[in-house]
C-alpha cells in the first residue's frame, strides 16, 4: 500500500463501551472527526467545561504500567491502545470522547478500536502529512530496557521481550503500515505473569482486569479464554504499546527503532529525547555570520588531540596488570597515568564479538561493556599505586550511570578516570568515556584490591 502523503480523519462519529482495565468503571468511547492539524486529543464529556488533553509527550504524567495524560486535576489512563489503532490505521486528527477516566479495554488489544475506525470510514484531509525522518541515531538505555532509533526510509520496530527471569522471551520485527499494523500487530493482547497481580491489586490497579481481556502467564502455562493469537503475541503486544506512545510525538516517524524489553517509561522517554532534538533543531540560531570564504580558508584545522596517538602502557603491560583477556579485554592502551588520574584508549571496531547479537545488522557497542572498561581502567590505575605486590582490582559497584549516546563500530573510546579517594584498598572514582570530544557514558565506580 502506498504510503498516505495528506492527513486524514474519519468520515462520521462512532462509539464503543465497556469497562476501564485499571479503573474498572464502566465508559463509553465516542470518536469524533476533526479538522486538518488538529491532532488527537481526549475529551472529558463526563466532567464540567468538558476539558481536553492533548495526545502530546508534554502531557504524561504517568507510565506505571500504562500511559496516562493529564492537564490540572484531570487524568486519561491507559491510552496507548486507543492511540495505537489511530496511529497504525492512519487517523491524524480525531476528538477520543470519554465519560470516565480511562478508554474501554475491550479483548485487550486494538482489535476493536480498529474495527470501530474502519465503521467510521478514512476522510483524506487538504492538508500533508509532515512525517519527521531520524537522520542521526537517538539511543536509550534504562535498567535492562535499551531503546535505539536509527535513520530508515520507513518506520519498522525490531522488538525483543521477556521477563526478568528470561521466561518467554520473543522477537519480531515489522515495517509498519496500515496493513501489516492490522495483520501483525492491531489483534495481540495484553499480557501479565500471574505474580504480578497481587502487586497490581495492592496499587489499585487492574479493577476491570480478566482473562476476557487480557492473558496471564502462570509458571509455563497459559492462561486465557481462546488460544493465542500469534505465537508469539507478547512481543508483538509490546510492539502495538510502542505504536501507541510513539503517537504522542505528534508526527509519523521514519526511522527503524530496536528495543529491548521496552516499557512505557523508556517508550515515553524516547518520545521526549526525539521531540527535544525536533525543537533544537528548529530553534533560531544566533551566532555570529560566517566569515568570508577566503578567511574560512586560511583558517587551520581544528588541533589533533594528542592523547589519541600517546602510549604509556600498552596492551601487553596493560595485561600485566589487570587479569582480563579476549574477549573480555576493553582497553587497548593507556594514554595518560598519573597519579590520581588516567585515560585509557579503546578502538572500536565491528570485529567485536558481541555486535554479532548486539543488534544483527545495527551494530552498537553495549552500554554495560563501556562501564566495564571505565572499571578495568581504573583497575589499572588502582595496580599502578599498589604495584609492590600481584593484586586484582575487584568492581564492587556504580552509581551515576548515565548513557549518552549510541558508539558504534570505528569510534575511539577515550576513557577519563579520576580517583575521587582511596582508602586502603578501596578506591572511588568518577569515569567518563568520550567520543570525538563527547561524553558518551559516565558512572562513579568502586573497585577492591585483593591479593591474586
Amino acid at each position: 500500500m502506498p504510503a498516505v502523503l495528506s492527513q486524514q480523519t474519519i468520515k462520521r462519529s462512532v462509539s464503543f463501551s465497556g469497562v476501564g482495565l485499571h479503573s474498572g468503571n464502566r465508559v463509553t468511547m465516542t470518536l469524533v472527526p476533526a479538522p486538518a492539524g488538529h491532532g488527537i486529543r481526549f475529551r472529558r464529556v463526563d466532567l464540567e467545561a468538558r476539558p481536553e488533553i492533548e495526545a502530546r509527550i508534554e502531557n504524561v504524567v504517568d507510565t506505571q504500567r500504562s500511559t496516562t495524560l493529564g492537564k490540572g486535576s484531570v487524568r486519561i489512563h491507559t491510552v496507548e491502545h486507543v492511540l495505537a489503532a489511530l496511529s497504525g490505521c492512519g487517523v491524524d486528527n480525531v476528538v477520543v470522547e470519554l465519560d470516565a477516566n480511562e478508554p474501554p479495554i475491550a479483548d485487550g488489544s486494538a482489535r476493536e478500536y480498529c474495527r470501530l475506525i474502519h465503521s467510521a470510514g478514512l476522510q483524506v484531509q487538504d492538508a500533508p502529512r509532515q512525517p519527521y525522518a531520524v537522520t542521526e541515531p537517538l539511543a536509550l538505555q534504562m535498567g535492562d530496557t535499551l531503546m535505539h532509533l536509527i535513520p530508515a526510509p520507513e518506520f519498522r520496530i525490531t522488538c525483543t521481550s521477556a521477563d526478568k527471569a528470561g521466561r518467554y522471551t520473543q522477537f519480531f520485527s515489522l515495517v509498519i503500515t496500515p496493513d501489516s499494523w492490522e495483520r501483525e500487530l492491531a489483534h495481540a493482547r495484553t499480557f501479565c505473569f500471574f505474580e504480578e497481580i497481587e502487586y497490581l491489586i495492592k496499587n489499585g490497579l487492574i479493577k476491570g482486569g480478566s482473562l476476557e481481556n487480557a492473558v496471564v502467564i502462570r509458571d509455563d502455562a497459559v492462561l486465557t479464554t481462546e488460544p493465542l493469537r500469534y505465537p508469539d503475541e507478547f512481543v508483538r503486544h509490546k510492539m502495538l504499546d510502542i505504536v501507541g506512545d510513539l503517537a504522542l510525538f505528534g508526527r509519523p516517524i521514519l526511522g527503524h527503532l530496536v528495543a529491548v524489553r521496552p516499557s512505557h517509561t523508556a517508550n515515553c522517554e524516547l518520545v521526549r529525547q526525539l521531540d527535544a532534538r525536533c525543537r533544537r533543531a528548529n530553534m533560531p540560531a544566533f551566532a555570529p555570520p560566517p566569515a568570508p570564504a577566503a578567511q574560512a580558508a586560511s583558517q587551520p584545522p581544528p588541533p589533533h588531540d594528542p592523547v589519541l596517538d600517546a602510549c604509556v602502557l600498552d596492551v601487553s603491560e596493560i595485561m600485566k596488570l589487570i587479569p582480563h583477556r579476549y574477549p573480555f579485554l576493553l582497553v587497548d592502551r593507556i594514554a595518560l597515568l598519573e597519579p590520581e588520574r588516567i585515560i585509557g584508549i579503546k578502538n572500536v571496531t565491528i570485529n567485536e564479538p558481541f555486535f554479532q547479537g548486539h543488534f544483527p545488522g545495527h551494530p552498537i557497542f553495549p552500554g554495560v561493556l563501556q562501564l566495564e572498561a571505565i572499571a578495568q581502567v581504573a583497575g589499572v590505575l588502582m595496580r599502578k599505586r599498589f604495584a609492590d605486590k600481584p593484586q586484582i582490582a575487584y568492581f564492587m559497584s556504580a552509581e551515576e550511570v548515565k548513557w549518552r549516546k549510541p558508539v558504534l563500530p570505528g569510534d575511539t573510546l577515550v576513557i577519563e578516570v579520576d580517583l575521587l579517594k582511596a582508602r586502603g584498598k578501596v578506591g572511588k572514582a568518577r569515569g567518563t568515556c568520550k567520543v570525538r570530544g563527547e561524553v558518551v557514558s559516565e558512572a562513579v565506580v568502586t573497585f577492591m584490591l585483593m591479593d591474586a
